[in-house]
């Protein structure tokens, strides 16, 4: 998982998924074709505000970061959470990610979960309208469309205010680390050497500039499918570790299941992993 900082400012997680670290330095705003806007940070990971393609500017605003970044700890495998009470705090960046513009409130989590995916959306006490209003910001747009091999991707980091770029450059059937499975993940070219921190962010189509996944994990130290060091796993059952390599989960099935409303809505066809029933 990509929550935990390395190098200089190392961080403990605590079973409860907080974070001890040093504040982010800032960093390089971005480079090239996609900027902050739309981007935030949290306290132990990064994230964006997003809208499906049945939004509306009235909404309550979305935002979306990984399962592993949730204040109360990474859920089980096999966990579900949807509508659960929260108050976590995000910090808004300008579009050079230089400076935060203020502190956006969520008032619970609407979807979470580490299972065949690694996501968490919030739902906010306020709308997309209201934020673009106040700060000029406007959400990224999530892609219906599954992405492909040899698309160039941005991953820009609200944690590190900082943005990687590479290619697509293929997709792992099966991606196991530690006891979770997740499925047809994203696998990236060397050049996005994403580091702790950058869990969360956005994985942005360069050239349509909407978002086809979220960052979520590396290999760091070429172990088999342990934490920090996940593996592929083929069809047939082959295990494969490329140490150094980035992945993300992609975000189509996310977008075809939010309705009007921006409601998660896990019936008429959503292929998100439900609760289990009681």
């Amino acid at each position: 998982m990509t929550r935990r900082l390395l190098g200089a400012a190392l961080a403990a997680v605590t079973a409860g998924g907080g974070l001890l670290a040093a504040a982010p330095a800032h960093a390089s705003a971005t480079k090239g074709e996609v900027d902050f806007t739309g981007i935030v940070a949290l306290s132990n990971c990064s994230g964006s505000i997003v809208r499906g393609p049945l939004s509306r500017d009235t909404d309550a605003a979305l935002v979306m970061t990984n399962g592993h970044c949730l204040e109360t700890g990474m859920p089980k495998a096999g966990e579900v959470i949807v509508d659960r009470p929260s108050g976590r705090t995000f910090d808004l960046l300008d579009r050079t990610g230089r400076n935060v513009l203020g502190k956006l409130r969520a008032t619970r989590i609407e979807y979470a979960t580490m299972t065949d995916t690694d996501v968490t959306v919030y739902r906010l006490n306020t709308t997309y309208r209201t934020i673009r209003q106040r700060y000029g910001v406007s959400a990224l747009k999530l892609s219906l469309a599954r992405p492909h091999a040899g698309t160039r991707i941005a991953i820009p980091s609200g944690y590190w205010r900082r943005t990687w770029t590479c290619k697509i450059d293929g997709f792992a059937y099966r991606m196991k680390e530690a006891g979770w499975t997740w499925k047809d993940s994203i696998r990236y070219t060397p050049e996005c050497d994403i580091i702790g921190g950058t869990s969360g962010s956005p994985i942005v189509d360069t050239r349509s500039k909407r978002v086809v996944g979220v960052n979520n994990t590396g290999n760091t130290d070429g172990e088999r499918c342990t934490l920090n060091n996940p593996c592929e796993v083929d069809r047939n059952g082959k295990v494969t570790v490329r140490r150094g390599i980035g992945y993300g989960q992609q975000t189509y099935l996310l977008a075809r299941c939010l309705t009007r409303g921006n409601d998660v809505r896990l019936d008429r066809g959503c292929k998100l992993p439900r609760p289990a029933r009681r």
